[in-house]
């Protein structure tokens, strides 16, 4: 390993001691990988979390839940840094005190997307790292994505698919672990949302299904032989406006036929939930349960 780029960056070159095993199953290991932070995080039991960039609650709820659980573990999490689950995941990381590798598609000494800084600053200032395949100061190019998709599946024994859709660099990542022989958790989402088609694909080609978060702590806890070390808290019970949003985002007047109610009914619900922070309204007129709620804090409405 040396030191080069900007201060404390290093390059890893093929052949060195410290090149992480794991990305010579890629057809074409990176010749130079280029890093800030601790380049020891790389050989640590590691799982990747993905997902879309314009995610719904649900989805950054899921990409949440799971860095917690990764980190409650002791579990490093890999992402890309992106937008949506990738932003979420890496912030519950560093959050519940757990280190992540944000594996980057610009230079390692890029912040891109701007709005990910505190991610990428607190990978390296927390014991995790930001490592990419390109060169210092390189910008965002379409065709680095790819190979950045395929590092992060090489780096990470399991991958997380928290929301995606058909088409999309989630995907990709999906197919690259699939190539590489490793293992693929999904996330089941809605049959009616296109942004869980994806996963929802995947768990019928075979991934394995996620069905809460129980479930994922004791896969976690096999595939790494590890223990989870967290005090959980038990969810209240679901009244029927919240439980059909659970299942599915809806607007008013779906809720109102699918419950037997008014829709002026339904609207005074969703009018107190959201004032409670319960639910929030979509772009597309739906309502969905909020990121917060998802995670644990439901009401009864």
């Amino acid at each position: 390993m040396s030191f080069a780029g900007p201060a404390g960056g290093w390059e890893i070159k093929r052949g060195d001691k410290d090149y992480p095993d794991a990305l010579e199953d890629l057809s074409s290991p990176p010749d130079v990988i280029y890093g800030l932070g601790d380049p020891r995080v790389l050989a640590c039991p590691s799982l990747a979390i993905v997902g879309a960039r314009r995610a719904t609650p649900y989805g950054l709820a899921i990409a949440e839940m799971a860095a917690r659980v990764a980190s409650e573990c002791n579990v490093v999490v890999v992402s890309g840094g992106a937008m949506g689950c990738d932003h979420a995941a890496g912030r519950a990381t560093l959050s519940s005190g757990g280190r992540t590798v944000v594996v980057s598609g610009c230079g390692a000494d890029v912040v891109y997307p701007s709005t990910s800084r505190d991610v990428f600053e607190g990978a390296v200032a927390r014991g995790g790292a930001v490592v990419s395949a390109e060169r210092w100061g390189s910008g965002p190019r379409r065709w680095a994505f790819p190979k950045r998709n395929a590092l992060i599946a090489a780096l990470s024994r399991v991958l997380i698919v928290t929301e995606a859709g058909q088409r999309s660099g989630t995907m990709s990542t999906a197919d690259s672990a699939a190539e590489l022989g490793r293992t693929v958790y999904a996330i089941p989402g809605s049959i009616f949302s296109p942004n869980s088609s994806g996963t929802n694909r995947l768990i019928c080609e075979g991934a394995r299904v996620i069905p809460d978060e129980q479930s994922l702590a004791v896969a976690i806890s096999l595939d790494f032989g590890v223990a989870r070390f967290s005090q959980q808290d038990r969810r209240p019970e679901m009244g029927p406006v919240m439980s059909a949003l659970m299942a599915s985002p809806s607007r008013p007047d779906e809720l109102a036929a699918r419950l037997g109610e008014s829709v002026l009914t339904i609207l005074k619900s969703l009018t107190e939930l959201e004032s409670r922070g319960m639910v929030e309204r979509l772009p597309d007129g739906r309502y969905s349960p909020t990121q917060s709620c998802l995670l644990g804090h439901n009401g009864t409405t």
